[in-house]
């Protein structure tokens, strides 16, 4: 027994030995595995945002929020896509409050080519810690619209130039925050100078409306030069943006020093950016974008939908569904689903325009044109009602929203088209509807035909809309014979035998 039992340890030891050194390997390749981890750089990342079509409130909730998710999760870099005609000053300043808090850069981008950054986007562009645009794209046209009304035609601040070269604003020298011009012609520097050694001029009053566009044209002037100075930016040219409206394409703005440089897409970008420095809200900042792994972030599908809304082009669409509903509900009342549609689309129009800068004088006469659609059902214009009401209605909608939001031509050319053939089938369905005859009454059977029931000389009995008439007539008739109503004298029915239908008449049956 004991020497069975030393031969079993014997067999077992071997075992043993080699299932410890393979547990030991494997313990210290799992370490090693582990201290590599631990020695390489974790990964950089960034994200990628988008600003596509204009500067609305849902736009800028998911740029100001998203902003501050990748600066407090300590991301390397923020990048936002660009190409937008403008919008909301209130919209604007959420999102360059961001920019300017964040910790982490952003980059603004104007892509793909063909792109803008028209108005607000020149703002949020000079915020950026860099700004970059793609070839064939432009940017500038900052005038401030005020919602409700679009700008006089005279600018209040015309014999105020903003400085030199003014009258050559398309090519102003790239004076970056405003340092490098001379003394005397330095804006800030003249501000500072005591009232009585300037020379003092006499200029007429502003009405309260220039007065009112002067403000904000200024406001917006102090603005745009805060964030020039702050990112050492052309500030001249931003001023002359503002006041002058004036535009450059991409290489334009590289030469006036308008914004850092011009790339051909993401990595483009990505390889110029590296290695340069630039001063975030917690210090400056060395970008290292050689290896950086990007994420596309997208809207939410409520702020999706919601900038889908705040298209100038959807607007007008959505205005017209409402108004036409309406008109259709006026006409027809108790449709329900016409004034249901119209009321909806109605209400998510007036968002539309809570967003976008409008001008009210358009919409007046798109007021009015519907008004004349509407009179055009009750009205014998024969068309011109309607025609006109058309027209004022598609003029409405051209001049409605500023050069930079307005609606297209072929947008506006369908919404009439299908607008005007819609209300014309209905007008036409409507008129026929009024112009037949009574439909209750003895009035309502004259010149109905019927079929003879039983006759027996000129009088008997005919069936005319389903019912059983005594009647009458001036000759005889026989059972299955058409007969038309000529006059209804009392209950009874005066009849005459109903002409043969063409070359088929004689085969109808001559039972009922």
């Amino acid at each position: 027994m004991a020497a069975r039992f030393q031969r079993n340890t014997r067999q077992i030891r071997p075992a043993g030995i080699f299932a410890g050194l393979f547990a030991i390997g494997a313990v210290m390749l799992g370490l090693s595995a582990f201290a590599q981890n631990a020695a390489a750089p974790a990964a950089k990342e960034g994200v990628i945002l988008t600003l596509n079509g204009p500067v609305s409130p849902p736009a800028a909730d998911y740029l100001a929020r998203e902003i501050a998710a990748a600066s407090d999760a300590g991301k390397e870099l923020i990048i936002i896509e660009i190409d937008t005609p403008g919008g909301l000053v209130d919209s604007m300043k959420t999102i360059i409050k961001a920019i300017l808090a964040s910790d982490t850069p952003v980059v603004t981008f104007v892509s793909p080519q063909g792109a803008r950054s028209a108005s607000a986007g020149l703002y949020i562009m000079y915020s950026a810690h860099i700004s970059a645009m793609a070839p064939a794209t432009n940017t500038g046209a900052a005038t401030p619209i005020e919602i409700g009304g679009g700008p006089s035609e005279d600018n209040p601040l015309e014999d105020k130039k903003p400085a030199d070269g003014a009258d050559e604003v398309t090519n102003p020298e790239p004076t970056r925050g405003g340092e490098g011009a001379e003394e005397d012609e330095d804006l800030r520097t003249r501000a500072a100078e005591p009232l009585e050694n300037r020379e003092r001029k006499t200029v007429a009053p502003l009405s309260s409306d220039d007065a009112l566009r002067a403000k904000v044209i200024n406001d917006s002037v102090a603005y745009i030069r805060a964030l020039a100075e702050e990112r050492d930016r052309n500030a001249d040219w931003a001023e002359a943006a503002v006041r002058e409206a004036v535009s450059v394409t991409a290489n334009q703005a590289l030469e006036l020093g308008v914004i850092d440089l011009i790339a051909d897409d993401i990595d483009d970008l990505l390889t110029q950016i590296n290695g340069r420095t630039v001063n975030t809200a917690a210090g400056d900042k060395v970008l290292e974008s050689a290896d950086l792994k990007l994420e596309r972030i997208e809207p939410t599908m409520v702020e999706k939908i919601l900038g889908f809304i705040a298209n100038p082009n959807v607007a007008v669409i959505l205005m017209s569904l409402g108004t036409t509903g309406i008109i259709i509900e006026m006409w027809n009342p108790g449709s329900i689903f016409p004034g249901v549609v119209g009321i909806v689309s109605l209400a998510l129009a007036l968002y539309a325009f809570q967003v976008l800068p409008f001008n009210m004088l358009p919409l007046a006469l798109m007021g009015i044109g519907a008004v004349l659609i509407v009179l055009e059902a009750y009205t014998p214009t024969f068309g011109v009602a309607g025609l006109t009401g058309l027209t004022l209605f598609g003029v409405g909608m051209y001049f409605l929203f500023p050069e930079s939001l307005r609606v297209s031509p072929s947008v506006i050319g369908t919404i009439l088209g299908v607008t005007g053939a819609l209300l014309g089938l209905i007008f036409y369905a409507l008129v026929a509807s009024r112009s037949h005859g009574p439909m209750i009454g003895s009035e309502a059977i004259r010149k109905r035909e019927g079929i003879v029931d039983e006759w027996d000389g000129k009088e008997g009995w005919v069936i005319v809309e389903g019912e059983r008439w005594r009647a009458r007539g001036d000759k005889p008739l026989r059972a299955g014979d058409r007969i038309r109503v000529v006059e209804v004298d009392g209950l009874v029915l005066v009849v005459k035998q109903a002409k043969a239908g063409g070359l088929l008449g004689g085969l109808q049956p001559s039972q009922a």
